[in-house]
């Protein structure tokens, strides 16, 4: 593998996301699947507007929502920490260029809409593959380019778990949708003052609690894309919203990249 491509592929895959660059930089699943572990409704993930009634919830304490999120252990395979300082971006600094795009920033970067009462977030990464049995100097082209491939094969989630009351939950889940819908052409977004520019939002399946959603979000940087999954899912007043990547899926453009189902079947099981 060429070094400027392994460059060209690592800048346009951390420059999406500076909440996910400590973990992916530092440092599958099939997208058809029940992330609640029931029968697969493809109806609840295409449809354009909220599949649940907007009944009225009381959100979850802080104390609550701590005890819904998930923890080391929770998803076999996978890492999982709380987020930090590091990792936060407030809701101020987040700005699209296209104001009915907004909600779609947010849940990239786990921020709560208007409504929320609680708000926690975690890193989730995917354990790294045994290493190479031989040193780089030993390998041949074909081998270190696989080696090369495999550091980069680990998908990072940013997990944001918000907490609303009444009917709040339902109506940002709704208006995440109509936002990624009426972006899907892209848009620019402002992250803490840096401009990321998506150019496209494809709708994928997934389903799990009483509604979800999710996306392909491609990023384009100097020319080079980049794939994203971002999935919302809604039990009762909160909604979780899942934002990952994996650095080696800009080397196929994201063919190989799917919505991490394992992670959002895990949260779908905390939250009952």
């Amino acid at each position: 593998m060429r070094a400027t491509v392994v460059r060209r592929t690592a800048l346009a895959a951390c420059a999406v996301s500076l909440t996910l660059l400590a973990t992916a930089c530092g440092g599958s699943s099939d997208a058809d699947t029940d992330a609640g572990g029931g029968k697969n409704d493809k109806g609840a993930a295409t449809s354009g507007s909220s599949s649940s009634p907007k009944t009225s919830a009381k959100a979850l304490s802080t104390a609550e929502l701590e005890t819904a999120s998930l923890k080391q252990g929770d998803v076999e395979g996978h890492k999982v920490a709380e987020a930090g300082p590091d990792d936060e971006v407030p809701a101020d600094g987040l700005k699209a260029d296209k104001a009915t795009c907004l909600p779609v920033v947010h849940a990239m970067y786990g921020a709560a809409e208007a409504g929320s009462k609680a708000t926690t977030k975690r890193k989730v990464i995917t354990d790294p593959k045994a290493g190479a049995k031989k040193s780089l100097k030993d390998m041949t082209d074909g081998e270190a380019e696989g080696a090369l491939k495999a550091a980069f094969d680990l998908t990072s989630t940013l997990v944001a778990l918000n907490a609303y009351e009444g009917t709040a939950g339902p109506d940002a889940f709704a208006e995440l949708k109509k936002a990624a819908a009426d972006c899907a052409g892209g848009f620019t977004a402002t992250v803490a003052g840096t401009k990321q520019k998506i150019v496209s939002i494809t709708e994928e399946k997934v389903t799990g609690g009483d509604e979800a959603a999710a996306w392909t979000l491609i990023q384009e940087d100097e020319g080079a894309k980049a794939p994203f999954k971002l999935v919302a899912l809604r039990k009762e007043g909160t909604v979780a919203t899942f934002l990952s990547f994996n650095l080696a899926a800009g080397q196929d453009g994201g063919a190989k990249f799917t919505v991490p189902t394992e992670v959002v079947a895990a949260q779908a099981k905390k939250l009952g």
